[in-house]
This record gives structure tokens, C-alpha cells and sequence, in this order.
């Protein structure tokens, strides 16, 4: 059987790191599968700059905050988007976010098969299917 490939949003992994709920459960699930090999997981590049900034509030300390990053890109790859990709983004006005786009643009690049994220609704345009944490999970665990 082969492997799911995903692109993990950003929310996914900052519901993990905070354990914020109602997405706790579902995003550690999601990392569990990345780190024992059940999805091959990726990041948009962007999103690191996101869960860096976002989690000053939750981790103050830098050493600290560095530390929760190397551990989840030990479990997370990181992938981008080329820059003829990058100004397709910026022309497809069918996206609200650009962010958004992006995220599409990158889970494209590695030939993902979901974007998981706990934001479905803004990637109602996307080429590659967008599922929350909770979905992919009830959809692929026994």
C-alpha cells in the first residue's frame, strides 16, 4: 500500500504544538501518521515564518521555540513553490486568500493528494483536495 502524500496546513500543526481545541486530538493524530511514515507530510515553505510567529505568544523563549521546530520538521517536510507557480497564484482570482493559493501551489509541486487543513472552506478552488485533520483521520485509521 502505498503512502498518503499531503501538504499539512499551518493550522494543523499550530492545533498540535497548542493543543488547541477542538483540533487537539485530530492534528496529533495527523503528526503521529507523518512521523510513523503512514503520510509522507509537507509544509509550504511560508507556513514556517506562520507557526515561528505564531508561537512567540505560546513559547516565548526562541531556544525553545527553535527546538518545536526542528522536531516538527523532523516530521514535516518543507517544499515550495516555483515562481512561475507563484505568479499563476497571484492570477488566480478564484481564491479569496492568497495564502490559500500558495498552500494549493505547494501541495502541487510535491503531487499531494490533500491539503489537510481545518480551513476546508477556503479551498473550495483548490486543484488538490482540501480535508480536515478530523476527515483524513475517520477516513484512514481503523
Amino acid at each position: 500500500m502505498q503512502n498518503t502524500v499531503a501538504l499539512i496546513d499551518a493550522n494543523v500543526i499550530l492545533d498540535y504544538i497548542t493543543s488547541r481545541e477542538p483540533y487537539y486530538r485530530a492534528a496529533y493524530k495527523v503528526m503521529e501518521m507523518c512521523y510513523s511514515g503512514e503520510i509522507e507530510g509537507y509544509m509550504a515553505f511560508h507556513s514556517v515564518s506562520i507557526i515561528w510567529y505564531t508561537l512567540r505568544k505560546f513559547i516565548p523563549d526562541p531556544t525553545e521555540r527553535r527546538k518545536w521546530m526542528k522536531k516538527i520538521l523532523e516530521i514535516i517536510r518543507v517544499t515550495g513553490a516555483s515562481h512561475e507557480a507563484v505568479l499563476e497564484a497571484i492570477d488566480m482570482d478564484n481564491f479569496k486568500d492568497l495564502e490559500d493559493c500558495l498552500q494549493d501551489r505547494c501541495a502541487e509541486a510535491v503531487n499531494a493528494q490533500y491539503i489537510i487543513t481545518n480551513n476546508v472552506k477556503d479551498f473550495k478552488e483548490s486543484t488538490i483536495r482540501a480535508i480536515s485533520a478530523n476527515d483524513y483521520c475517520n477516513l484512514h485509521t481503523k
